[in-house]
Formats: structure tokens, sequence, C-alpha cells
């Protein structure tokens, strides 16, 4: 039975790796053992260059191989150009049915692949840990989600004042 498995090759290499491997798969005829060769990667939204989002890798040096682990097959893989090593080593470790169900959606574009949403609510108290102010307790008043950023009114002198930080800034 085919599962997915995580081949790890030098950074950069990914696509040439995954061409020499079904190369070599035609060649050798072991079309029945190996399945998909896939490099993740998704579209990440360009913030710089307004327009097009550029497809960038998920997992940068490593490519994953739908294949039925026989000796022939792990012969094949690891002895292929600027392969390192399946994950796990000499017995490799298959992926999950849910982590390469994730993997392919993000692929697919399904999955939005991003910065992850924000625990932060207005009115709520947060200690803040780096800065001019740090160990002060503040009230959150604004939350700019896509600067990253927070107004938290602090008291400072026994007045109400505005301070703009950072969400790393910030514990809450």
């Amino acid at each position: 039975m085919k599962r997915w498995y995580v081949v790890q090759v030098y950074a950069g290499y990914e696509e040439l790796v995954k061409n020499d491997i079904s190369k070599r798969v035609q060649e050798t005829g072991l079309q029945d053992y190996i399945g998909q060769i896939l490099v993740p990667s998704a579209k990440m939204k360009n913030f710089f260059n307004v327009g097009e989002n550029e497809d960038q890798q998920l997992f940068p040096g490593y490519v994953l191989v739908e294949a039925e682990i026989t000796p022939e097959v792990f012969r094949l893989v690891t002895s292929t150009p600027r392969v390192l090593r399946f994950l796990g080593g000499k017995d490799p470790v298959p992926l999950s049915k849910k982590e390469i169900e994730r993997i392919i959606s993000q692929v697919k574009g399904e999955v939005l692949v991003g910065p992850e949403k924000s625990e932060f609510v207005v009115g709520k108290e947060v200690e803040i840990k780096e800065g001019p102010f740090a160990g002060f307790v503040g009230i959150i008043d604004r939350i700019d989600q896509e600067n990253e950023r927070l107004t938290v009114m602090v008291s400072i002198f026994g007045r109400m004042t505005p301070v703009e930080l950072n969400f790393d800034q910030v514990q809450r």
C-alpha cells in the first residue's frame, strides 16, 4: 500500500530532485511502487509588490513521495543526487492521512497560509513585556491586524495614555 513519506533534500533543489526521481522511476520500471512526487508550495500574498502572489515553498529542503517502501524503492530514492535521507532514516515514517490532507489542501489553496489569527481582544488587559513601559499593565484600545500593532491604554501618573506596541511586546 502506498503511503506518503518525507524526503530531505538540498534546499533549492526540490524541483530538480522531483524530476530526477520521476525520470529514474520510468527508467527502472518502478511505477507500481511510486505514485506522486510533490514539492509542497502555496501562493503567498506579496506585501511589497502589489499585484501577483508568489508561489512559496511550504517546506524548503523537503519533497513528499507517495510510495510503497521496498528495498529497491528505498535505494532508488536515497541514491538520487541531492537527496539526503528519508525522515525516519532506515525505517521511514509515513505521514498520517490528516497531515497529508492538510498539506494538499494548502497546496490547492483551500487553506490560507499566512500569519496566525490574533488572540487579542479590545477591552482585555495585557502586560507590557518590552520597551520603556515594560512591567505596566494596560487595556487594549485598538488592534491593527495588518501591521500587527496594538494601541494599549496605560495609566501613567494617574492618566490613561495611549501607547502603540507590536504584538510581540505584550503578553496576554
